[in-house]
């Protein structure tokens, strides 16, 4: 089978030269970005609009996707944010009182170019034993009509000319371009705010906002580069770092900032990407994950009570903080006092969450505004506006 004899012809490309063929889905052309598989069954809206998924080809490890279309109210920002989509089986119709739209349409409105009828499952295994790489995806104009050696070897240099994740700083691509309010919603709405939060916006998903909104909080939301000065004259009753795409270790203006955080006490609260940069702020390390959490089915661990939540996870990175007793934070000789791991993932014990000792802060490495995915971890919020009450 050849291009020029279907048009609908597409192909993954991972760098490791291994290929997969499928049907084009969403727009043709060609899209690359860091392959990575998300376990979730339901909430495909949401991961797609997700700004942690910034340059990344999506992988859905559930089979039949886009049975409830898309609609107006579930999406986590302003559009499509995945690199690309890869699905088994695409819906043929939508079934859903609440669709607006398609998922085919909207990703050939948005530009997103996917890849469908693959055997996802052996994708997925591939990745699993060899570890999430940069791949393409090619149909249209971009597949050539015959995929000899030479065809072949040309779109994998296209695939390797894709910037690795390592060492990448995105944050600034995906936060907001400029400062915005949120007052006090729900049962709250029209009332004094309970809390001031400052929340950095690293590439944050709506439904975070809204839980602390409903909480009685205002939110004043600042971009990925704000300062501490910036912070500080809001005078905030506590400081929120969002979930956010690349890597930790890239983003060293946004650690030092935390670190005056910390300094001036003020209560702190991190989420997903927020935590690794807490981590980091303390002086620990951060690693990449062979193929990372993502997924809203995951077994976490409050390592205090020995409770366990199912939460919604999204990320590629970890904190590297030894599991057990407390230890000194490594950073300018202790200065932040103690920490602890929190939490644990139960399927690999790779850390989920950090707590400091000696300061107000504290964070955590999945999503607990649960959009989607379950509300198991929604009491973090009112941890949150406890802390800051107490502080």
């Amino acid at each position: 089978m050849t291009a020029a004899h279907d048009p609908d012809a597409a192909v993954l490309v991972l760098e490791d030269g291994t290929s997969y063929r499928g049907r084009a889905y969403g727009r043709r052309g060609t899209t690359t970005g860091e392959v990575v598989f998300t376990t979730g069954m339901s909430g495909y809206q949401e991961t797609l609009t997700d700004p942690s998924y910034h340059r990344q080809i999506v992988v859905m490890t559930a089979p039949h996707i886009g049975n409830t279309g898309v609609n107006d109210e579930d999406a986590e920002s302003a559009g499509l944010q995945v690199a690309g989509l890869v699905v088994r089986d695409p819906a043929r119709r939508t079934s859903s009182w609440r669709a607006t739209g398609d998922l085919a349409s909207e990703l050939t409105e948005q530009g997103v170019v996917g890849i469908s009828h693959l055997d996802t499952r052996a994708l997925t295994r591939r990745l699993r034993d060899a570890g999430v790489m940069r791949a393409g995806i090619f149909s249209g104009d971009s597949l050539p009509a015959h995929l000899g050696a030479d065809e072949s070897a040309a779109l994998l240099a296209t695939v390797l000319a894709e910037p690795a994740m390592a060492g990448a700083d995105l944050a600034r691509e995906v936060t907001t371009p400029e400062a915005y309010v949120l007052e006090p919603s729900g049962s709250f709405a029209g009332t004094e705010p309970r809390a001031v939060v400052v929340a950095i916006d690293l590439g944050m998903k709506a439904m975070t906002a809204k839980r602390l909104t409903e909480r009685g909080a205002r939110v004043h939301v600042l971009p990925a580069d704000a300062t501490y000065a910036d912070i500080a004259a809001l005078a905030p009753d506590g400081v929120f770092y969002s979930n956010g795409p690349g890597d930790p270790a890239a983003a060293t203006d946004v650690v030092a900032t935390i670190r005056e955080v910390l300094d001036a006490k003020t209560p702190f609260f991190g989420i997903c990407f927020g935590n690794q940069l807490l981590g980091r702020a303390l002086g620990f390390d951060t690693y990449k994950l062979t193929f990372g959490h993502r997924g809203i089915n995951q077994p976490v661990q409050d390592l205090a009570t020995g409770k366990v939540d199912i939460t919604s996870h999204n990320h590629g990175f970890a904190v590297d903080v030894p599991i057990g007793e407390p230890v000194t934070a490594p950073h300018d000789g202790g200065r932040f006092g103690r920490v602890e791991v929190s939490h644990i993932c139960l399927n690999d014990r790779v850390v989920e969450g950090i707590r400091a000792l000696d300061l107000p802060a504290f964070a955590v490495q999945y999503h607990p505004e649960a959009a989607s995915g379950p509300n198991d971890a929604a009491h973090l919020f009112d941890q949150f506006l406890t802390m800051m009450k107490g502080a």
